[in-house]
């Protein structure tokens, strides 16, 4: 005999001691894991605000502290068109305005009329059988319609009518096809409205989720809660070296055409700037109670997490103050995400990512197609892995207000502007982060000019709608 009675027993009752332990771990990795609870893929929340800069994140303590403290911060964050519609079009999509058709607000060239709505990440992660909600700004110009795109479960939409462009109060809403109107009264503060309605959806929704949340807060007239009304009253006033740039000699035309701030714009310009910091403590508020929501729900271990910002805003940096332009008040936009699988720890990743890049994380992380996304899944990056990365981004915009069109070469070092008037900026934004000195009619960077004219001949195709022939030269 190999073992006696006693020894045998012994033997079984280990075995099953063992069998017990591993069934009990489990249980325990089923509720621990990712996708637990018959989840098959990860809830994705995709906060959006609207003008917010990359450097005014130090009013946001909610966003700090349940997003970046367990997540990525991506220092080289861009928008590949700095105006509203084009780049929700882009966050939409993958694609860039040269494929979206989306180069404006309104017009031929842009809004929600000139926007192709087949194909989105509604559409490929309803039909991975997420559930998609959308809640507060959509894109420019959906208005008066009852209209829902393809690929949303539930839709509460910003009417456009609105004559402010902005809506805060005295608003109206698209909810699930229907137009609600909304007051003046404190509990009818648009931010908070979406948040108790965004909460309320992932409390009553079975299922992985994609939950687009989207304000209009901070972009102009920026009404802050009324709560925080003179939050930032005694704020110092914002005055880089670039501040009403005074040397503009170098600069293309429509930059030397800026008139010197006086005391009126300087006035009405800080008043804007606490307004929009006023507004985004709601914003922060409002992330505090998704995130409440996802944890009382069992999502948050397995949800991903992304802030972010549509396009910047210059508060008279160069005597610029909106968007539109080329330089990186206007482009760079925070981005944070949390995955705790894969970022349980803070850090900050320097690579260039853009907004066209979301999309195709989230078909990644949802194991969908993103079918003409021209980004790349951020999932790589996440893990901290050294994976091969782009070494140059295309940033391009259409003629608005006094901003020619334009075609913009981002690297790491540099920032090259070629304007479709002839004219060009070269910043070496390592040495020059504030962009003073333009460094294109100098001799000794007709070489690195000729190398990016180059790559944006490759890059810039189509070029803005009206260029003239040959452009990029």
């Amino acid at each position: 005999m190999l073992f006696s009675a006693p020894r045998r027993w012994r033997l079984v009752a280990g075995v099953l001691a063992l069998i017990l332990v591993a069934g009990g771990i489990f249980v325990w990795a089923r509720t621990r894991h990712p996708l637990a609870n018959g989840s098959s893929r990860p809830t994705i929340l995709f906060i959006l605000v609207d003008d917010e800069r990359w450097d005014s994140m130090g009013v946001l303590p909610n966003v700090q502290r349940l997003i970046t403290n367990h997540g990525v911060a991506f220092t080289n964050s861009f928008v590949v068109d700095p105006l509203c519609c084009p780049s929700r079009a882009a966050n939409l999509t993958g694609q860039y305005p040269h494929s979206t058709g989306v180069w404006t607000n309104s017009g031929p060239h842009g809004g929600f009329q000139a926007f192709h709505d087949r194909s989105t990440i509604a559409t490929w992660l309803h039909d991975r059988g997420y559930t998609t909600a959308l809640f507060g700004k959509y894109l420019n110009r959906y208005q008066n319609t009852t209209y829902i795109p393809p690929g949303w479960d539930h839709w509460e939409a910003f009417d456009g009518s609105a004559t402010t462009g902005a809506f805060y109060f005295n608003y109206t809403m698209n909810i699930q096809g229907t137009l609600h109107h909304y007051g003046t009264a404190p509990s009818e503060y648009s931010t908070d409205v979406l948040a108790k309605d965004a909460a309320s959806f992932i409390r009553s929704t079975d299922g992985p989720l994609f939950v687009y949340f989207s304000t209009s807060a901070p972009h102009a007239p920026a009404v802050p809660a009324p709560q925080d009304v003179g939050a930032y009253r005694n704020l110092k006033p914002w005055r880089p070296a670039s501040y009403n740039e005074q040397d503009l000699s170098r600069e293309p035309a429509w930059v030397r055409s800026l008139r010197p701030l006086g005391p009126g714009a300087t006035k009405k310009i800080d008043r804007l700037r606490e307004h929009m910091l006023e507004s985004l403590r709601a914003v922060d508020r409002a992330v505090q109670t998704l995130m409440n929501a996802l944890a009382d729900t069992g999502r948050l271990g397995h949800t991903m997490i992304v802030f972010t910002s549509d396009n910047g805003f210059s508060w008279g940096e160069h005597r610029w103050h909106s968007k539109i332009a080329p330089w990186d008040e206007d482009i760079r936009v925070p981005l944070v995400i949390r995955y705790d699988p894969l970022t349980r720890t803070p850090s900050t990743d320097s690579r260039l990512v853009a907004n066209i890049d979301l999309t195709s994380t989230f078909a990644a992380l949802a194991g969908a197609e993103a079918p003409g996304s021209e980004g790349r899944s951020l999932l790589p990056l996440l893990a901290g892995h050294t994976t091969p990365w782009r070494k140059d981004l295309l940033i391009e915009s259409l003629q608005g207000e006094l901003v020619p069109s334009y075609c913009e070469l981002r690297t790491p070092r540099y920032a090259f502007i070629d304007y479709t008037t002839g004219e060009s900026e070269l910043y070496d934004v390592r040495k020059d982060p504030l962009e003073l000195a333009n460094l294109s009619s100098r001799s000794t960077y007709r070489s690195k000019i000729r190398t990016f004219n180059k790559r944006l001949r490759t890059l810039c195709r189509p070029p803005p709608p009206g260029s003239p022939a040959g452009f990029p030269p």
